[in-house]
């Protein structure tokens, strides 16, 4: 039987070792290999000479001479899709850096567009404003010429449905692939921290992740050890936060981590973890440390207060995170550790977000028209309406009510 040909189109490359979209598309080619004929297009930048491999899990992986993320990736994600027009038939983009084509791509071909538009970056601090201005016309283009648009968190869908008018689909991310890893005496020796409780957070270190705020309140309170692992060197951000702090005793700050052991060994023997970002939709690094059943203080914003269902502890201030440090309790911490695990077991595995991919693909195959918030009923004739509402609408009894 012949495959439909699927090309994922946005992330760094296979085999994943960057971030949340990686992640995703190694789980989706792992899950779905054997229902569809995937490519995977993969910055050359990323993968040396002898880690550049045509084949990963059953997709084929097609590899680009440009870097996937900052500016040059409006190029990559064009170039990956102009390609996958002519080798796929739904091309599931991630992120919205190549959405200016896709007009184009409506325009002249029949391919099936399904795109994570990936929280809302034009609102990211890190950009510029002329950064931020093409992401917000970006943004608007993925979601107006795609057939089926995804949020990966309720808070978005509502932001897209209020700006657009269109039904964003909900697909969060899988945490599933997270290792409970318990500490060797040579673990211990290379992070001595492990032997007393400490909290954690691991992020980009950008200013909407808050790593200032954190930062600060852990060495205004010295009580409680801190280990940031992040990408400290890649602005001038990280590296003055990195140089004001490093001489802290309580606070371990420490460069990427891309070993799954290894990150899961520094992050599951935590006691806390702390989660500062104000920016995006459902992070991975969130629900990975509700996987792995952290007690979890989050930023306080909708996106956060989303993923954890409203039942994890929420700050918006250094003085306000410290005040919660103080006061939590250990019957407290019990409880997140069972509520986040709960929530992170029913919703955030990798069959589940496979399966969810897979519906909507088999939907992107056979849809026309994209579909808008406004109910269907609008469309609709009055004589037909006026029929129903004689036959069915004076009716005020519920069907389980007794007449």
């Amino acid at each position: 039987m012949k495959k439909d040909k699927i090309a994922i189109i946005g992330t760094v490359g296979l085999p994943a070792k960057y971030g949340g979209f990686e992640t995703l598309a190694e789980h989706l080619v792992t899950h779905l290999s054997d229902q569809y004929d995937f490519t995977v297009y993969c910055s050359q930048k990323k993968y040396k000479k002898e880690e550049q491999v045509k084949n990963y899990k059953g997709a084929k992986l097609k590899y680009i001479p440009l870097e996937a993320n900052g500016v040059q990736s409006i190029p990559y994600d064009t170039i990956s899709i102009l390609h996958a027009v002519f080798t796929s038939d739904v091309l599931l983009i991630l992120g919205v850096a190549g959405a200016w084509i896709l007009p184009f791509v409506r325009l002249f071909s029949n391919k099936k567009i399904i795109i994570s538009i990936d929280g809302i970056e034009w609102k990211r601090d890190k950009w510029s404003m002329l950064a931020k201005l093409y992401l917000w016309w970006a943004e608007k283009m993925a979601v107006r010429f795609s057939h089926i648009d995804i949020s990966d968190n309720e808070s978005i869908q509502d932001y897209t449905a209020l700006r657009y008018e269109t039904l964003s689909r909900v697909i969060e991310y899988g945490a599933d692939h997270t290792l409970e890893v318990k500490p060797t005496l040579q673990d211990i020796e290379k992070y001595p921290f492990l032997k007393n409780d400490y909290a954690v957070k691991v992020c980009r270190i950008e200013p909407e992740n808050n790593v200032h705020l954190v930062l600060e309140a852990f060495k205004m309170q010295q009580e409680i050890n801190l280990v940031i692992v992040g990408n400290w060197n890649n602005s001038d951000y990280g590296k003055l936060l990195k140089e004001t702090y490093m001489s802290t005793p309580n606070i371990s700050l420490f460069d990427p981590i891309y070993n799954q052991r290894e990150i899961d060994l520094i992050r599951g023997n935590a006691t806390l973890y702390i989660h500062g970002h104000s920016a995006g939709g459902t992070n991975p690094s969130l629900v990975e440390a509700m996987y792995l059943a952290l007690p979890v203080l989050a930023f306080k914003v909708s996106y956060n207060i989303t993923t954890t269902e409203n039942k994890a502890i929420y700050f918006s201030t250094s003085k306000e995170l410290i005040q919660k440090l103080n006061t939590l309790s250990i019957a407290q911490k019990e409880v997140l550790k069972y509520e986040m695990k709960s929530i992170a077991n029913r919703r955030y595995t990798w069959k589940v977000i496979a399966k969810q991919y897979e519906l909507l693909i088999q939907e992107a195959l056979v849809t026309k028209n994209k579909h808008s918030v406004h109910a269907e009923i609008k469309s609709l004739e009055l004589s037909f309406l006026q029929e129903y509402q004689l036959a069915h609408l004076h009716n005020n009894f519920l069907f389980y009510e007794n007449r």
